[in-house]
C-alpha cells in the first residue's frame, strides 16, 4: 500500500515527507494506523549523526494508534485495539527477559539496529529500494507495520497523543525513577534537563513522593514547566548552589541526567551527596566520553547507573502509566503541548530544538 513517511535520507538533511510503499504484516507483525507520533530529541539524533544508523531511514520511534490488520501468528490481539508502540520488542526467552530486563532483549537488538524487521527485510521501500525503519517502527507515517509484541493495548479513554508519549519519554523518564533508581519516600531529587524525558522524570518524582525535587535547566520555559509538573525548585545551570541549599548542603540523594551531554553528566557527580545514586537516562552522541574520577566515586561511595528505556517491561509500565492518567495521578496531557502535521515535521524538531514545546505530537 502507498503511505505517507517522513524519510531522512542523507546526515544534516531536511525530513521529507514522501508517498513510500508499505508491504503487507509477515508472520507474527501487526499493521497499526498511527494517530499520534511524539517528537523526540533521539530521533534529531539520526539527522545529525551523533546515532549511527542505516539511511535512508524511516523516522519516528514515539507513536500511538488503531490495529488495522494482523499477520499470521497473531491470535492474541483485536482490530480496532489501541495500542502504544514500543520501540524495545522482548522475545520472553533469552537471558535479560527470563532476568527480568526485557528492554535489554538481546533477540532484536541487531535488527533493530540494522533497521529492519526479524527476518531481516524491511517493509518499507521506495521504487524498489529499501527504507529503513528506525527504532523498527518508523512511525512518522500514516501506517507503520510492527511486530506484534511492540503493541500494547492501552485503554480507549486515553488520547492518542498521550498514548504517544508512554511509548517513549513518559517510560524512559518515570521508569528511571520508579525502576531503575527505585527513589523512596522524602528522597531528594535532581534532574537536569526539563525536555520531554526530564519533564517525565520529575512526575516520576512526584509518584515517589520524592522532597524537594530540583530541575536544571537553561530555558526559563522548561523551568515553568518542570514547576507547573511537581518541582519544587527550578533554576538555570549549573545549580550547584541551589542544590546544596535543598538539600542542607550535602547534594541530592538522586541526581538524574536526562540530557546526553558528557559535560552535564560530569557535573552530576558534584550534584549528588556521598552515598547518593546518579542515573543517566539521556543518550550521549556515539563516541563520546564521560569523565568521571574513579577516585571519587570510591572515596564517596557515590553510585553511577544507566538507565535505558527507564529499565521498563512495556508491556506492564505502558499499562500502568495509561491508567495513572485515567486515575488524575500523573498529568501526561501537560506534557503534549502542540500539534503539528505531518508536513509540518521540520517545524517540530525546531520547535523541539529550542524548546518552544514541552513536547511536540505528529496527529495524523
Amino acid at each position: 500500500m502507498k503511505i505517507r513517511a517522513a524519510v531522512l535520507r542523507e546526515v544534516g538533511g531536511r525530513i521529507q515527507v514522501e508517498s513510500v510503499d508499505l508491504a503487507a504484516p509477515g508472520p507474527g507483525e501487526v499493521l497499526v494506523k498511527v494517530k499520534a507520533a511524539g517528537v523526540c530529541h533521539s530521533d534529531w539524533h539520526v539527522v545529525t549523526g551523533d546515532t549511527k544508523h542505516p539511511l535512508p531511514a524511516g523516522l519516528g520511534h514515539e507513536g500511538a494508534g488503531v490495529v488495522e490488520a494482523l499477520g499470521a501468528d497473531v491470535p492474541d490481539l483485536d482490530l480496532g485495539a489501541h495500542v502504544s508502540l514500543s520501540w524495545a520488542p522482548s522475545c520472553g526467552e533469552c537471558f535479560y527477559c527470563n532476568h527480568h530486563k526485557p528492554n535489554l532483549c538481546e533477540a532484536f537488538t541487531d535488527a533493530i539496529w540494522a533497521g529492519t524487521m526479524l527476518d531481516g527485510t524491511t517493509r518499507l521501500s521506495s521504487g524498489g529500494e529499501p527504507i529503513y525503519h528506525y527504532c523498527g517502527l518508523a512511525c512518522f507515517a500514516d501506517y507503520v507495520v510492527v511486530p506484534r509484541v511492540c503493541c500494547v493495548v492501552i485503554p480507549e479513554a486515553v488520547p492518542f497523543n498521550v498514548g504517544a508519549l508512554i511509548g517513549c519519554a513518559v517510560t524512559t523518564g518515570i521508569g528511571s525513577v520508579l525502576n531503575t533508581a527505585q527513589v523512596k519516600p522524602g528522597s531528594s531529587v535532581a534532574v537536569f534537563g526539563a525536555g520531554g524525558v526530564g519533564l517525565s522524570t520529575i512526575m516520576g518524582a512526584v509518584l515517589a513522593d520524592a522532597n524537594p525535587i530540583i530541575a536544571i535547566d537553561p530555558l526559563e520555559s522548561r523551568r515553568q514547566a518542570a514547576l507547573d509538573l511537581g518541582a519544587t525548585h527550578a533554576v538555570a545551570p549549573p545549580g550547584l548552589d541551589a542544590i546544596r541549599a535543598a538539600t542542607g548542603g550535602r547534594g541530592a540523594d538522586y541526581v538524574f541526567e536526562a540530557v546526553g551531554i558528557p559535560a552535564v553528566q560530569e557535573e552530576c557527580l558534584a550534584a549528588a551527596r556521598p552515598g547518593g545514586t546518579i542515573v543517566f537516562s539521556g543518550l550521549a552522541p556515539m563516541g563520546t566520553a564521560t569523565n568521571l574520577p574513579g577516585a571519587v566515586l570510591v572515596r564517596s561511595e557515590r553510585t553511577v547507573m544507566g538507565s535505558y528505556y527507564g529499565s521498563s517491561d512495556p508491556a506492564r509500565d505502558f499499562v500502568r502509566y495509561a491508567q495513572l492518567f485515567l486515575d488524575g495521578k500523573l498529568p501526561l496531557d501537560k506534557l503534549a503541548t502542540r500539534e503539528y502535521a505531518l508536513e509540518d515535521i521540520n517545524q517540530a524538531f525546531a520547535d523541539m530544538r529550542t524548546g518552544v514545546v514541552r513536547r511536540g505530537v505528529i496527529v495524523l
